[in-house]
């Protein structure tokens, strides 16, 4: 018998209204946002306000775990990783769910060798899924994957609770490095549940989906980056 899984945009849906909830949704009060990529954004998403809430934690875990069942297999693959430092309980959290060892993996090497970024025991030729709280343009998510691959593993698959998923060219990116991407909500189903909820004045709104529709253009006429990979 073929197994059913919950509904994938009702997920996202439930997802976004959650982290709305949460107040994980943030508008830029005078200056925008500025990620590590140089890009300007009018709105950031926090997810590490999750973990302080067990309930939702534990739901959104749920949705992780259906889609990781979905769209990867739990069999397909050995060990959990952790991207440092928001994707550590996130990982953590998976791994206890499934019974599996996990590791974390450091923005930057502490000493020397191929295993110089990862915390814990991880044996080479290891089939490791990355865990994160959210993705943006990508970039971290393939600093992550190099260096669990430069420690031996194999990492062909990543799941985030958010993905900006408004940047042209991301997903090709990710799949040309040999890495999918699985996500619970994105900024499309965060302005539908802000719109169902009427969650922000109609002025913030308006902003957000200019933006949405356009990020690289904003963040220029903001000061930001113009392009994925400059600052």
């Amino acid at each position: 018998m073929a197994k059913h899984f919950p509904d994938q945009k009702l997920m996202a849906n439930m997802t976004a209204k959650m982290l709305l909830e949460l107040g994980a949704v943030r508008f830029a009060d005078q200056r925008p946002f500025t990620f590590t990529s140089g890009l300007a954004s009018p709105v950031y998403v926090d997810c590490k306000r999750v973990i302080s809430y067990p309930s939702l934690r534990g739901t959104l875990l749920d949705f992780l775990l259906a889609t990781i069942d979905r769209d990867i297999g739990r069999n397909s693959f050995d060990v959990v990783a952790g991207g440092e430092s928001a994707g550590i309980p996130f990982a953590a959290w998976i791994a206890a769910k499934l019974s599996l060892p996990m590791v974390f993996v450091r923005k930057s090497p502490r000493g020397l060798g191929p295993q110089a970024s990862i915390e814990g025991d991880l044996e080479p030729g290891a089939r490791v899924l990355l865990v994160e709280d959210l993705t943006t343009d990508g970039a971290s998510k393939l600093q992550f994957c190099k260096a669990l691959r430069r420690a031996g593993a194999q990492v062909d698959h990543a799941v985030v609770l958010f993905f900006y998923n408004i940047y042209k060219d991301t997903l090709a990116h990710l799949d040309d490095n040999g890495l999918r991407l699985h996500w619970l909500a994105d900024w499309w189903a965060v302005l539908e549940a802000a719109q169902e909820m009427d969650a922000f004045a109609r002025d913030d709104l308006e902003n957000l989906e200019n933006f949405l529709h356009a990020p690289l253009e904003w963040s220029g006429e903001h000061g930001g980056a113009t392009r994925i990979g400059t600052a």
